[in-house]
């Protein structure tokens, strides 16, 4: 009747199997009859009747009593549900009656607990909450056990109702407790004797906030019904609780708001950085309800310092710093990500800082959250838990990002201040050393006010100049700060090693260095120094490097990242005043040189003019002056006189026409720059060949590309041991190019020593270029770039 839910017969018993079958075949009826009880529908038992003789229209008969029965079971269930009706729904009002009045959540709480537990007649009933931290802490518990839950606070895992909500969201049961299920909660449970339990979620405003669960110490696993009968209650407890966590959240918020009206005012009345940090931490500690909370700063040589502190009991311990980051920990973390960050639990954390929090300050949870100013990573702003204590609540990362973003409001208004006073003296500072510099004052002046300048204005105990030299050293040219003595005015150093002196002489670039693994001589006397950091820019005159300026600290380990820049516009001062001091020397020299020229000019002109055209033209007047005493008394040597002074005069003019050329050719002036280099070429004694291919140009250009050809010309037949030469002129882009390459030996030393150095000068008047290149074994080339416009 079970398996069909129909009346059944039994015949006879002999072949009968199971339980009932064999008691019946021990009784010794033949015989038995049977029809079910069904009540609303559902089969709720059976009537059975058994007989030692064959029954007749037995299943009928019983049929009539089984719906007797079936009704007055129906009628007494029907009157126990309405009675449990009653009572469930008598234990809901209460509840609801204690929600309207508001009254606190503690209470509220152990009366539902208390409802659940007598209305479902179990044996006990908890309701806890769920934390951030993968644990949960009971807030209520009522039962008829003796014993209850040795603590207050689980982590939850295992198999147990609890866990079982927290990770569906949905109601769970557990029929039975074995004795192997995992947990420490299933632990406890067994020691109190439960064997099932039921539990239904608490979810407010859409978040799983914890559970009520029933249990009971019978071997009969909880109703089925047990599920949906919890779940009323936690409606109700879930509406008290967002009811509360409204009410409570407006206050929190208005808290909030004058915390935030407070540190604003604080931030805009400009007070010290070490106040306003302060009270920021008192501030978001007091908010939030924290244990310990604090500011720190980071710093750029990858390390964090605690800027202020605060506690709710007593005085918070002494923090010592910086500290690396390293390791998990908070700090390291927002440093890593610049994102806030949470830490439910120290224990599993390493690194150096998270042991001092756990160890040192006994911290068990951590929130904190990046300040940021400016688009830059500036700080943190943190609360802790101590151990044993739920972890700061979920909406912890967002009301401090409140705090936080003031912080860097202040923060930038007061590095803005300091900024602009910082920028103030910067720019007086530069502005007196540009007056020395537009004044022409001598470069040594120049050197020790930039040196005096830096160590006044810049975060550092010393500042050196120095000028490469050519023999792979530089000298110290100024000195000011901590180190003048052993970098005192006009000593050389070897470069070589790792130094920022050796460093800025190979790349030409801005740099830095720490010098605990320094080496070379600078680099040692450094050390032996106790220079800890060192900044260095290099001074850049016309394209070479001619120097640098060196500074650095005894003290920090990092100097400020944006030194190189700083250090930047006082090099470049330095570099005016050097090449405004080269151009003076170089002018000078320039004009020495021209002024030498002109005078060897003249004695050349004058010294061939004696030598040559004025001793011819000499004889010439005395042959003449013998030819006409000659004649006068009828000598007949007179005409061989006359031939004589003749033969003199020819040579003189020839010797006048010699000159004139060397001066400027006659070929160049009437036929221009080709006919001028192939008069020239004409004469030298090495193979030229010429590519010249230009239109007549103002004369001075032509001139002067004539006297770079010849000079150069001179140098191959002279020097170069050359094969051969090659000469071209093109006008490109406004600009005759001139060129003389030979296949020589090369090694040529430039213009000093050369005599196209005064023609350098004569370039350079013309606003143009001169360039030697004289690799040794690869010939000479000569190139001269002057400008055909403006010279007319």
């Amino acid at each position: 009747m079970f398996e069909t839910r129909r009346p059944a017969r039994t015949d006879s018993y002999a072949d009968a199997s199971g339980p009932p079958a064999v008691a019946a075949f021990e009784q010794g009826p033949r015989s038995s009859v049977g029809t079910p009880i069904i009540v609303d529908g559902s089969l709720w038992g059976v009537m059975v009747v058994s007989s030692s003789r064959e029954p007749s229209e037995t299943e009928a008969r019983l049929a009539s009593f089984t719906e007797l029965v079936a009704t007055a079971v129906a009628n007494a269930e029907s009157r126990a549900e309405l009675a449990r009706l009653a009572e469930e729904q008598a234990a809901l009002r209460r509840v609801a009656t204690l929600v309207a009045r508001g009254i606190p959540q503690a209470e509220l709480f152990a009366a539902v607990t208390e409802e659940v537990g007598r209305v479902l007649r179990v044996d006990a009933a908890a309701m806890a909450r769920y934390e951030s931290d993968e644990t949960m802490t009971t807030v209520a518990i009522w039962s008829r056990i003796g014993d209850t839950l040795a603590s207050s606070r689980h982590r939850l895992g295992g198999q147990n109702v609890s866990t079982l909500v927290f990770e569906t969201g949905r109601p769970a049961r557990i029929d039975t407790y074995a004795g192997d299920a995992p947990g420490s909660i299933a632990d406890e449970i067994r020691t109190m004797g439960v064997r099932s339990a039921v539990g239904a979620p608490i979810s407010v405003e859409g978040r799983l906030w914890g559970v009520i669960h029933a249990a009971s110490t019978r071997e009969k696993p909880l109703p089925a019904d047990t599920e949906t009968r919890l779940v009323s209650f936690t409606e109700l407890v879930a509406t008290a609780i967002a009811n509360a966590e409204s009410r409570a959240g407006q206050a929190r918020l208005a808290d909030e708001q004058a915390a935030l009206r407070r540190v604003a005012t604080l931030a805009a009345s400009g007070i010290a950085p070490e106040e306003l940090f302060a009270t920021v931490s008192e501030e978001v500690g007091q908010l939030l309800g924290a244990h310990l909370a604090g500011m720190a700063r980071y710093n750029s040589d990858e390390t964090v310092a605690v800027l202020a502190t605060w506690a709710a009991e007593g005085e918070h311990p002494l923090v010592p710093g910086p500290w690396p980051l390293s390791g998990g920990d908070m700090a390291s973390e927002i440093w890593r990500t610049g994102q806030p960050v949470r830490i439910a639990d120290y224990r599993a954390v390493g690194g150096r800082i998270a042991a001092f929090v756990r160890e040192e300050l006994g911290v068990g949870s951590s929130v904190g959250s990046p300040i940021v100013v400016e688009g830059r990573l500036w700080g943190a702003l943190f609360v802790h838990g101590r151990q044993h204590h739920p972890p700061p609540p979920r909406d912890t990362e967002s009301r401090l990002t409140n705090f936080a973003e003031l912080v860097a409001t202040a923060v930038a208004n007061a590095e803005s201040r300091t900024g602009l006073a910082r920028l103030s003296d910067e720019q007086a500072a530069l502005r007196r050393v540009a007056t020395l510099v537009a004044r022409g004052v001598p470069p040594e002046e120049v050197f020790a006010a930039v040196n005096e300048e830096v160590v006044r204005l810049l975060p550092v105990d010393f500042a050196h100049m120095g000028r490469y030299e050519g023999d792979g050293t530089a000298t110290v040219v100024a000195a000011s700060g901590s180190t003048v003595d052993q970098f005192r005015v006009g000593r050389r150093w070897s470069l070589g090693g790792k130094n920022l002196a050796t460093i800025v002489f190979e790349t030409g670039c801005p740099a830095r260095l720490d010098y605990a693994d320094a080496s070379g001589p600078l680099g040692r006397t450094a050390r032996e120094l106790g220079v800890r950091s060192s900044v260095a820019t290099p001074i850049i005159v016309e394209g070479r490097v001619w120097g640098g300026v060196f500074t650095g600290s005894t003290v920090m380990k990092s100097l400020p990242a944006d030194l190189e820049a700083r250090l930047g516009s006082f090099t470049e001062l330095v570099a005016t005043a050097v090449a405004n001091a080269e151009s003076r020397g170089a002018l000078a020299a320039s004009r020495a040189r021209i002024v030498a020229a002109a005078d060897e000019s003249r004695r050349r002109i004058e010294r061939d003019l004696h030598d040559g055209a004025q001793q011819r033209l000499v004889h010439t007047v005395i042959a003449l002056k013998l030819a006409l005493r000659a004649l006068s008394n009828g000598e007949p040597n007179a005409d061989e006189l006359v031939a004589e002074a003749l033969a003199h005069a020819e040579q003189a003019n020839a010797e006048l026409r010699e000159l004139a050329h060397g001066i400027l050719p006659a070929a160049l002036t009437r036929g221009g720059l080709e006919a001028g280099i192939d008069a020239l070429v004409y004469r030298v004694s090495v193979p030229v060949s010429v590519d010249v291919s230009v239109e007549r140009l103002p004369a001075a250009v032509e001139a002067t590309a004539y006297f770079i050809i010849s000079e150069a010309l001179t140098n191959v037949v002279k020097h170069a041991r050359a094969a051969g030469a090659r000469v071209t002129a093109r006008v490109e882009r406004g600009e005759l190019r001139v060129e003389v390459r030979d296949d020589g030996i090369g090694g040529a030393r430039g213009l000093e020593n050369t005599g196209l150095g005064g023609l350098a000068d004569r370039v350079s008047a013309l606003d143009g270029r001169l360039e030697v290149e004289s690799p040794p074994g690869a010939g000479t080339r000569v190139c001269a770039l002057l400008p055909v416009s403006g010279h007319g």
